[in-house]
């Protein structure tokens, strides 16, 4: 059995809003479901409340900002169950950690980790990182990998739980309600450019895996990462390079397998407004000096 949910008393009085409110999270989340519209498939209550309580508990331990330190808080999430998506976001919560320096900050939702991605746990999480950030000083670095639409955006899909989609203006809201305007935003989906008019600012960095009217490609559900996901975490971020670099180098290595599959440019974009070298050249002054080296198997490689 399946209900319909948007915006309204629904949330305000679902299990999410509970969680919230055990959380201690100020506010009503029913205002961030503006614009966004998805289906929660009803499950047995047991397992709703086990899946809530390893979420609480994950949120719970997040660690609070220190002063004077600019503190990257990763939020990645896998918006659809095909595992493709999972693997990526498992690892590309590794990558981010490591790179901003945010272990005890980084909450990954995702199949076999925290809890499941979702755009009810999404917004949870990002509402949860406002409670702890220093708005004025910290990061909220967000990142997620789904299946996209030039209409609808991202796409949430996992038949056990729910499905809908996530628009610009729902996403905008969501961070918006985290309070950080120190964003990196990192959309890994087809068409994931529609993203960039609403989300780009002064003070963020807005990556996308395709331009507005491009599909990206690679994620075949036995894939370990996606074509963006392999080229811009797995390998460009795992080296001691400014963002910008990174980014250029997945841009290029996406665009060589692509010709070499035959398949058109996905035309990778990035957007990175006037002031965020003022919390992004902190960050990356920390970043670890020694690479890494990629892990699963490439998509490229099929």
């Amino acid at each position: 059995m399946a209900k319909s949910v948007a915006h309204g008393d629904a949330f305000r009085l679902g299990r999410m809003g509970l969680l919230a409110l055990l959380l201690g999270l100020p506010g009503s989340v029913s205002s961030q479901r503006a614009g966004a519209e998805w289906t929660i498939v009803e499950r047995p209550t047991a397992v709703v409340a086990a899946e809530q309580r390893g979420l609480a508990a994950a949120l719970a331990s997040l660690k609070p900002q220190r002063r004077g330190t600019i503190d990257a808080y990763v939020v990645v999430a896998a918006l659809n169950s095909d595992p493709v998506f999972g693997r990526e976001a498992r690892e590309t919560g590794r990558v981010l950690s490591r790179r901003f320096g945010s272990e005890g900050r980084t909450i990954v939702l995702a199949e076999g980790a925290a809890a499941p991605g979702s755009p009810d746990s999404l917004a949870l999480a990002l509402r949860k990182i406002g409670a702890l950030a220093d708005p004025q000083e910290d990061v909220v670095v967000l990142y997620t990998t789904s299946h996209g639409s030039p209409e609808t955006g991202l796409e949430y899909l996992d038949p056990q739980r729910g499905f809908g989609s996530i628009r610009p203006d729902h996403l905008a809201a969501m961070l918006d309600a985290s309070k950080l305007a120190n964003r990196l935003i990192i959309l890994s989906a087809c068409y994931s450019g529609t993203f960039l008019p609403r989300l780009t600012s002064a003070r963020s960095v807005v990556i996308s895996a395709a331009a507005a009217d491009r599909p990206s490609f690679g994620c075949s559900p036995g894939n370990d990462w996606t074509y963006f996901g392999d080229a811009f975490i797995n390998r460009a971020l795992r080296k001691p390079q400014p963002l910008q670099a990174a980014f250029e180098e997945a841009r290029q290595l996406v665009g060589q397998w692509e010709a070499r599959a035959g398949l058109p440019n996905s035309m990778p974009q990035i957007r990175i407004g006037k002031d965020a070298s003022r919390w992004l050249a902190p960050l990356e002054k920390r970043m670890p000096a020694q690479a890494t080296s990629p892990v699963g198997r490439s998509p490229a490689a099929d």
